[in-house]
């Protein structure tokens, strides 16, 4: 398995956005968009604001695998369901890294459908 490297983690750990393409059924990249992103130890997380009807979520669920962009870093991944178990060091995690926008905005990214909504990067080769 392909682990992310500790300049990779903290680059894209200390990035205040992501840009984050799902793969189309055909292998095509689509439009990435832009999100938060936060780091849980050796791992990093991303969430659906709107939760799973999100479109950007939902183009995660056809094939798993995609492409990220974030702090210098471009990177070929698969999206895994985040372990429940770890939600609340991952709403600590926002909590810490974004606090400065205001609940306004950090709110909806612990609540349940942010929550029911995260993904685990994990990084691959680069053949798809």
């Amino acid at each position: 398995m392909t682990r992310w490297t500790r300049d990779e983690l903290d680059k894209i750990g200390a990035a205040e956005e992501l840009e984050i393409a799902s793969l189309r059924r055909d292998g095509t990249l689509r439009k990435p968009v832009t999100i938060w992103v936060v780091r849980v130890g050796n791992d990093l997380y991303v969430r659906a604001y709107k939760g799973r009807t999100s479109p950007w979520f939902r183009g995660t669920r056809v094939r798993h695998k995609g492409r990220i962009r974030a702090g210098g870093v471009e990177k070929d991944v698969t999206f895994v369901d985040a372990d429940p178990q770890l939600n609340d060091q991952i709403d600590a995690a926002y909590r810490t890294k974004y606090r400065r926008h205001g609940a306004r905005f950090v709110k909806p990214m612990v609540g349940p459908e942010a929550r029911g909504a995260t993904i685990k990067l994990v990084p691959r080769s680069t053949s798809r």
